[in-house]
């Protein structure tokens, strides 16, 4: 696939075709599996050159697909990249073995001692973790904002972050896990921008685009530096594989990768097979997890127990919120939260008597899962931060999967009259 195929192609199509040339791979018509752990060199000569064009980016062997070792890189790595960076029209992309290992890795590479860093909130537990624990223990700063379609409220982050030291990073997960808050990713860039005019030093703006994904929402597009992804969910789709992948411009990516080499968190290949596998029907699943998910949205929004439900397709006309939506998003998803009438113990009722829903983390499987997320994915959130973020006692997170609409509702009623 060439350059120009990549501009002029659907996503549908790149997600079927990208990354992979048959005639790398005796034509086989879907990608081998390249199960080996080093690779041979043609010789003494070639050895160095591949070194010198991984390590160095000079040399003849720059642009080549020659490797060294599978924790550097190998094939099926090289595919899912190609891929991932086509779906999100970035120019580089880099696959990691979570979605966790690719936040850790951008933070590493971009802060060090005394830098400091703004998050929106509410965001996934294990990135809150990641900027306010283990990187403050290194020295770095960080401030939040909770309405991401209020400038002053971004830039007042901004502002104190930038009292605690230089800011390199504004990291923001739109729509937010778990409830689906919208944070306008060409307004924070705007405000990344006026704060590398004043200062000079511009921070670098990385978008979680794991709630919608490639398909219905392109952060690179809107000016974000760095679009992040957890492929465990939608892209890998089945529960059944880790992997996190990060895309944008090339001068941003080989740095990571090299980064990558030295944590030892490469994607090995056969998950990576199983990932491109997945990615030619991510669309279609999205789809109909998305149809299905706004007639469960719809069903909750009328019961007389559901006190509240985020679902983006709900957003009230008029307000900064929709415009935003309006403006930067495809479709609403299939991944929100509703709120119980009451509290923990009439959440774990309802979860207690559900037969079809599983009660589980993580979310874009085939499956559909639910959980709740004060006990679960952000338990060891403070809880003034979970408040801060919108997330209650009351709360449940829905990952709608692809299940006939007529069972999920069935499951969903007799579980809240057990209430």
């Amino acid at each position: 696939m060439t350059e120009g195929d990549a501009r002029r192609w659907h996503p549908e199509t790149l997600a079927v075709r990208a990354g992979y040339d048959p005639a790398s791979g005796a034509n086989a018509a879907k990608p081998p599996i390249y199960m080996t752990s080093t690779f041979a060199y043609a010789s003494a000569r070639q050895a160095k050159d591949i070194h010198q064009a991984y390590f160095d980016g000079t040399g003849p062997e720059v642009g080549h697909a020659a490797h060294i070792y599978s924790r550097l890189g190998h094939p099926n790595l090289d595919m899912v990249e190609a891929r991932l960076a086509a779906l999100d029209g970035a120019e580089a992309a880099a696959a990691f073995n979570s979605g966790m290992a690719t936040h850790s890795a951008i933070a590493l590479a971009h802060l060090r001692p005394g830098d400091a860093m703004v998050f929106s909130r509410p965001i996934y537990g294990g990135t809150n973790g990641l900027y306010t624990q283990l990187m403050p223990a290194l020295g770095v700063g960080h401030a939040e904002f909770v309405d991401g379609c209020d400038r002053a409220d971004v830039e007042a982050a901004v502002d104190a972050a930038s009292r605690q030291g230089p800011v390199k990073l504004i990291v923001v997960e739109s729509p937010a896990n778990p409830t689906a808050a919208i944070v306008d990713i060409a307004m924070v860039v705007a405000v990344a921008d006026a704060l590398g005019t004043k200062t000079g030093t511009r921070p670098l703006v990385v978008v979680d685009n794991t709630l919608l994904g490639p398909f219905m929402q392109r952060p690179i597009a809107l000016g974000a530096d760095l679009c992040m992804t957890s492929l465990t969910k939608y892209c890998g789709g089945h529960s059944d594989l880790l992997a996190g992948g990060v895309s944008g411009r090339e001068a941003l990516i080989q740095p990571l990768r090299l980064l990558r080499t030295t944590l030892g968190s490469h994607l090995d290949p056969y998950t990576s097979w199983l990932l491109l596998r997945s990615m030619e029907t991510v669309h279609l699943r999205v789809e109909r997890a998305m149809d299905n998910a706004r007639a469960v949205a719809t069903f909750l929004r009328d019961h007389a127990k559901v006190a509240k439900v985020t679902y983006l397709g709900f957003l009230a006309e008029g307000t900064p919120q929709r415009a935003v939506y309006d403006r930067q998003c495809g479709a609403a998803g299939s991944t929100f939260s509703f709120d119980l009438v009451g509290g923990e113990a009439e959440a774990f009722r309802f979860l207690d008597r559900l037969e079809l829903l599983r009660f589980a983390v993580s979310l874009g499987g085939s499956e559909t899962l639910i959980t709740h997320p004060a006990t679960t994915t952000h338990y060891a959130i403070s809880p003034d931060e979970r408040i801060a973020g919108g997330i209650t006692d009351a709360t449940l997170r829905l990952s709608v999967g692809i299940e006939h609409i007529d069972d999920l509702i069935g499951d969903l009623r007799q579980a809240l009259n057990a209430v």
